[in-house]
């Protein structure tokens, strides 16, 4: 039996963000008194959209490499993702020596496919759909014997992606707070984890967009509702939120704020123009909820996971 078939607890999430510090980036944490002054609250931007490979996916990408075994790395990794996820495991399959097949959609954005070529690993295009990915992931697994990786639904996953909010009260331990974005519910998960066992109450904040809301609306039904037919410009928090993330977020979480496409261009210009950073329209997202939310928000001191940067510039929304 793995440790991780189950929860992490405190001790093996210390033991995880030991094991993952000499690989991933420490980000570091912005704060614009102009944004302060337009949010009416005080907000500590922590940068994943600087990790390597331009988001926070990397810390569960190579955490989860670190616990494989030299057997497991010798028949390779395979995953789907849009993306992030994709070029998370791409390089830390790269750095340790093993191979990676890599399954994404036909309309991932070409920036994002020619990164995850770029970090040696073997892409296969298929339709655009759930069913497509995974079938797909399916039949090379079987083909290759590699080790499926999942972009969120892992408790390795999780205990990577929990490393960027404790970086984030290490360095400033006043957060009362922290909102992030929920797609898979990876990161989200983590985070909720890592304010279970914080030295003082941190409140988690989830948010979506309305064109994916799956995690809002199985929080409110209080059991998961997979997303139909998502339609939204954060194509980062396009999927279905998973088991574990959800048993984690319907326990742990403060609230779930929704905000629409709209709120999450204006939030991700205004990080742009006064933070003078390259983020993506999902990394946008808790920032627009926070906007539209002020009362939440006022007298906290909130903390902010930037999740990541790999945007086609050539198709900017503003």
């Amino acid at each position: 039996m793995s440790q991780f078939d189950q929860e992490p607890g405190k001790e093996l999430l210390e033991e995880s963000y030991a094991l993952i510090r000499p690989y991933v980036h420490r980000t570091p944490v912005l704060q614009s008194r102009a944004i302060n002054e337009m949010a009416e609250t005080s907000l500590f931007f922590k940068c994943e959209n600087m990790q390597r490979v331009g988001a926070f996916k990397f810390r569960g990408g190579i955490h989860t490499m670190l616990r494989l075994s030299a057997e497991e790395r010798a028949k390779g990794v395979a995953t789907h993702s849009s993306g992030n996820h994709a070029q998370a495991v791409a390089l830390a399959a790269q750095l340790l020596g093993a191979k990676a097949y890599i399954v994404m959609p036909s309309n991932a954005p070409e920036v994002k496919i020619k990164a995850v070529k770029g970090y040696g690993a073997e892409v296969t295009l298929c339709e655009p759909t759930l069913d497509a990915r995974e079938t797909t992931l399916a039949t090379i697994i079987e083909q290759t014997g590699a080790t499926m990786i999942h972009p969120y639904d892992d408790y390795r996953v999780i205990a990577g992606q929990a490393t960027a909010a404790r970086e984030l009260l290490e360095e400033h331990p006043e957060i009362d707070c922290i909102v992030a974005p929920i797609g898979g519910g990876g990161l989200m998960a983590g985070t909720l984890l890592t304010a279970k066992y914080a030295d003082h109450e941190v409140r988690v904040v989830g948010s979506e967009p309305t064109g994916a809301d799956d995690a809002y609306r199985s929080w409110q039904k209080g059991e998961r509702i997979p997303m139909v037919n998502p339609k939204t410009i954060a194509d980062g928090l396009l999927t279905s939120v998973g088991e574990r993330n959800f048993a984690i977020i319907k326990r742990d979480i403060e609230t779930i704020f929704t905000v629409s496409d709209e709120e999450i261009i204006a939030a991700m210009r205004i990080i742009w123009e006064r933070l003078k950073i390259v983020i993506e329209p999902s990394c946008a997202v808790p920032f627009a909820a926070i906007l539209q939310q002020k009362a939440h928000f006022a007298g906290r001191k909130t903390g902010v996971i930037l999740t990541g940067g790999n945007v086609d510039l050539g198709k900017l929304p503003f």
